[in-house]
C-alpha cells in the first residue's frame, strides 16, 4: 500500500507517519515544503493541475492530509485550511479518483458545546472564529467531493512533542523555564473552560485504521478523549509533574484568555461512531499523555 502524508513534518503528521510506517507492506511518502519531503507540495500555493501531476507520479492508494494552520491571520488560515483541501480534492478527482482521502478536521468546527452533552457528528456546526470556520469549510469540501473520503474531527491533541503553539505545550514550556524556583509565578488567562483532550498517539492510530479500513466509511468521525476536562486540571497536573513550587495566578477576566476560550466554555466529543466504524477508542489516558509530554521534553 502506498500512502502519501501531507503535512508530514507537523505535530500530528510526525506521529501519523510513525504509525503508518509500522503497517506491514506500507510505503509511506511525505509531502510538504520541507527539504526532507519525498514530494514538494504546498497546498496553499499549488495549482490543481500541478498537484494532479504530482499525485499521478506518486500513485498513492491513500492520501492523509495532516496539513493545516492553527494560527495566523484569516487569510493564512483560509489558504491552508480551506483552499488546501479544495485543491487536493480537485487533483485527486483527476489523478487518483480511487484513492482514499483521510483528512484531519477539528472539533473547533462545532463551536460552543452544551454542558454534559457530548457532541455527535450530526450536530450543528457553529465555529466562533476564523480557525474553526476555515477548518469547517475544508471539511465541507472533502465531504462533498464524491471521493472515498473521511474527515477525522480531532479534539485537543496532547502528548509527546506537543508544540508551544498549543496550550499543553505552552504550559510545559513555561514550567521548564520556571524550574524549581519557589518564587516563580505563572500568570495565565482564564482556565475555567472544559476541553476534550486526546493523546496524539491515539489520533495517529485512528488515522491508520481509517487509511486501511475496508469499504466506505462515514464522512465524518469524531476523534477525541470522550470526556470534558477542566483546563485548570490539566495545568495543575503538568505543574505536579514538573515539581513546580511557585504560584499560578489565573485571571478570572473573560478577556484574559483566548477569544475562543471565552466563547467556548465547554466542549466534548461523542466518539461512539469512531468505535463502530473503526473499532477505535483512546488507549492512552490524559495522565499518560501529560507524563509523555513532560518526560519527552526533559530528554531533548
Amino acid at each position: 500500500m502506498r500512502i502519501l502524508v501531507l503535512g508530514f513534518t507537523g505535530y500530528l503528521g510526525r506521529h501519523v507517519v510513525e504509525r503508518l510506517r509500522a503497517l506491514p507492506g506500507a510505503l509511506v511518502l511525505g509531502g510538504g515544503r520541507s527539504p526532507a519531503a519525498d514530494l514538494d507540495v504546498d497546498l496553499a500555493r499549488v495549482s490543481p493541475e500541478r498537484l494532479a501531476k504530482t499525485l499521478a507520479s506518486a500513485a498513492p492508494d491513500t492520501v492523509v492530509n495532516c496539513a493545516g494552520a492553527t494560527g495566523g491571520d484569516a487569510v493564512t488560515l483560509a489558504e491552508v485550511n480551506t483552499r488546501g483541501p479544495a485543491v487536493l480534492c480537485a487533483a485527486l478527482r483527476e489523478a487518483a479518483p480511487a484513492a482514499r482521502l483521510v483528512h484531519l478536521g477539528s472539533a473547533a468546527e462545532y463551536g460552543p458545546g452544551t454542558l454534559d452533552a457530548p457532541v455527535t457528528e450530526s450536530a450543528a456546526t457553529r465555529p466562533v472564529g476564523p480557525y474553526g470556520a476555515t477548518k469547517l469549510a475544508g471539511t465541507v469540501t472533502v465531504t462533498a467531493s464524491g471521493l472515498d473520503a473521511v474527515v477525522l474531527r480531532v479534539g485537543n491533541p496532547v502528548g509527546p512533542g506537543a508544540p508551544p503553539t498549543g496550550l499543553p505545550g505552552r504550559i510545559a514550556t513555561l514550567l521548564r523555564e520556571a524550574g524549581p524556583d519557589p518564587e516563580a509565578v505563572l500568570r495565565l488567562g482564564d482556565l475555567s473552560a472544559y476541553r476534550d483532550f486526546v493523546d496524539v498517539r491515539d489520533v495517529a492510530r485512528a488515522v491508520a485504521l481509517a487509511a486501511t479500513a475496508p469499504g466506505p466509511l462515514p464522512t465524518v468521525l469524531n476523534i477525541g478523549g470522550g470526556r470534558a476536562v477542566p483546563v485548570r486540571d490539566l495545568v495543575r497536573n503538568l505543574a505536579g509533574l514538573a515539581g513546580f513550587r511557585g504560584r499560578i495566578e489565573e485571571s478570572t477576566a473573560r478577556t484574559a484568555g483566548s477569544g475562543r476560550s471565552a466563547q467556548v466554555s465547554w466542549q466534548c466529543s461523542d466518539i461512539t461512531a469512531a468505535e463502530g466504524a473503526l473499532g477505535w477508542r483512546p488507549a492512552h489516558s490524559l495522565d499518560d499523555a501529560l507524563a509523555e509530554l513532560w518526560e519527552g521534553g526533559r530528554t531533548r
